[in-house]
Parts: C-alpha cells; sequence; structure tokens
C-alpha cells in the first residue's frame, strides 16, 4: 500500500529554516561590544577632563580654531542618520524590502557626508601646520597641544568607528538584496543599528568637548 506524503507550504524564509538562530545570544554579544566601546571612549574623555582642569586657557584658545558650522552640521548629519537607520529596521519588520534597502542607503551617504566633512575639516588643519608633531604646533603652549592631540586622537578614532560602520551597512544592504535579511531575521540589521546609535551618541559628546570649549 502506497503512502502519499502532503504537500508543505512554503514558509517566507523556509530556507533559512534549518540554521540555528541564537537571537539573544547575538543582542547579548553586540552590547557587551557597545560595552567596551564606552570603556575605550570613557577613558578618553576622563584623559579629556583631566587635561582640560590643568589648561582651562589654552583648551579655550584652542577650541575656536575649530570649525563650529562643520562641527554642528555634521551633527545634524548623524542625527538623521540615526533616523533612516531606525526606519529601515522598521520597513523591514513590516516586510518593505525596497523601502529598508533605500533607508538604509540614506545612512550609509550620510555617513559618507559625515567623513568627507571631516576630511575637509583636517585638511585645512593640515595646511596651516595644525598636526600633531608639526614645528607650528609644538612650538604652541603645552595645553594647546594636548588640545589638537586629543582632537585628532578621538575624532580619528570616531571616524574610523564611521567608516566601519558604513562598511558593515554595505553588507547588510547585499544581505537584504539576496533576502538574508527579511521580516522574521533580521537581528543582523538591529545589531547594526546598534552600532551605529553608539558611534551618533559618541559624537553627540565629542561635539561640546572640541567645539564648544569654554
Amino acid at each position: 500500500m502506497s503512502v502519499s506524503a502532503e504537500p508543505q507550504t512554503a514558509d517566507p524564509g523556509s530556507e533559512h529554516a534549518g540554521e540555528h538562530r541564537d537571537y539573544v545570544g547575538a543582542k547579548l554579544g553586540m552590547w557587551i561590544f557597545v560595552f567596551t566601546e564606552l570603556i575605550l571612549f570613557g577613558g578618553l574623555f576622563v584623559a579629556y577632563g583631566m587635561y582640560r582642569s590643568m589648561h582651562a586657557h589654552d583648551f579655550h584658545k584652542a577650541s575656536g580654531e575649530l570649525n563650529l558650522t562643520l562641527g554642528v552640521i555634521n551633527t545634524v548629519v548623524l542625527l538623521t542618520s540615526s533616523l533612516t537607520m531606525v526606519l529601515s529596521i522598521v520597513a523591514i519588520r513590516l516586510q518593505r524590502k525596497r523601502q529598508s534597502m533605500l533607508f538604509l542607503a540614506c545612512t550609509m551617504l550620510l555617513g559618507a557626508i559625515f567623513l568627507v566633512n571631516k576630511f575637509f575639516e583636517w585638511k585645512a588643519k593640515f595646511r596651516h601646520g595644525v598636526y600633531p608633531g608639526s614645528e607650528h604646533l609644538m612650538a604652541r603652549p603645552p595645553g594647546e597641544r594636548l588640545f589638537f592631540g586629543l582632537y585628532f586622537g578621538m575624532t580619528g578614532l570616531h571616524g574610523l568607528h564611521v567608516t566601519v560602520g558604513v562598511v558593515v551597512m554595505s553588507v547588510m544592504l547585499a544581505l537584504l538584496a539576496r533576502n538574508r535579511i527579511h521580516h522574521s531575521d533580521f537581528i543582523k540589521l538591529e545589531n547594526t543599528g546598534l552600532y551605529w546609535h553608539l558611534v551618533d551618541i559618541i559624537w553627540i559628546f565629542l561635539l561640546p568637548l572640541f567645539y564648544l570649549a569654554a
């Protein structure tokens, strides 16, 4: 006697049904990573505070040489990018793949704009001989040398994080296009968003420390 098997209905994302997914572990791992990043930048913030208390006048004078307009523009750019990242995650949860990809691409573009602005800001400083180790900077008071050393070190480290974020988002965009990220499995995109929010929050602290030092 033959037994006929009933056809099984295809499930969205069924090609990933056999995969083991540890969403809690993935989220926990990302939060641990975020915590280590906060420790890293927290140590730098403490060092900044110590040196600023020792050289308040020099820090105030050096801060006045930074381009506040570019600093504010970059802040608006990053805050907007956080919004588009959130919209990308919401869109994929609502099964709107194209919208999710569009918002993610906008986030990448805004991150690139931030880096371009920072490049021109650094370029102007190098043109005027204000960079670590330059003769012009070494001739300045110790407080100003410390200020610009911290400025290039901390904004450079932050810029590296922005670059990594843009690269990771390009990978997420490719995964979206290939349906490897979808409405029932978007933890990778969500963790990328968490990383990007961290990058934005760090910049919100860097803005007043360097551009509004009084």
